[in-house]
C-alpha cells in the first residue's frame, strides 16, 4: 500500500446530530481544525469544536483530527482513505472519516491518538504533530 503524511491538528471536536429538519446553526467563530455540516434525510450532522456544540444537539465530544497532507484528485487517486484506515482497522481503532473535495480527515478519539499513531507509523505512513 502507499504511504501518506498525516497531520494532527490541535483541539478536540464534537459529533453532533440533530433532526433532519432542524435548521443549520450559525458557523461558529472559534477557531478549529474543521467545522462540517452534513444533511441527509435521516439527519443533520455537524462536527465542530466542542465548545460549539449546538443547543439541542446529541454530541459525542473528544474527537482528535488527523488532516491528509496533500490534495487529491478525485479523478485519479484510488485507495487513499483505504491505504490510512487499514492500519486502524487492523488495530481496532475507531474512526470518523469527513472527505472534501482536496483531501481526507480521520477523526480519532483522543484517547485512542498515541495508539493510532504507533499503527500508523507501522503501517509506513508519516505522522506530523504527534
Amino acid at each position: 500500500m502507499r504511504s501518506f503524511t498525516l497531520a494532527l491538528q490541535p483541539g478536540l471536536l464534537a459529533i453532533c446530530r440533530l433532526p433532519a429538519d432542524a435548521p443549520v446553526p450559525p458557523v461558529p467563530t472559534t477557531a478549529a481544525p474543521l467545522h462540517s455540516v452534513t444533511r441527509t434525510a435521516d439527519e443533520l450532522s455537524i462536527v465542530c469544536a466542542e465548545s460549539d456544540v449546538p443547543d439541542g444537539a446529541v454530541a459525542d465530544g473528544g474527537w482528535r483530527t488527523f488532516t491528509l497532507v496533500g490534495t487529491f484528485d478525485l479523478t485519479t487517486e484510488v485507495g487513499v482513505l483505504a491505504a490510512v484506515l487499514q492500519p486502524l482497522a487492523d488495530a481496532r481503532i475507531g474512526i470518523f472519516a469527513i472527505s472534501t473535495y482536496d483531501t481526507d480527515y480521520v477523526l480519532v478519539r483522543d484517547a485512542h491518538v498515541t495508539h493510532a499513531v504507533a499503527a500508523w507509523r507501522t503501517a509506513g505512513h508519516t505522522v506530523l504533530g504527534a
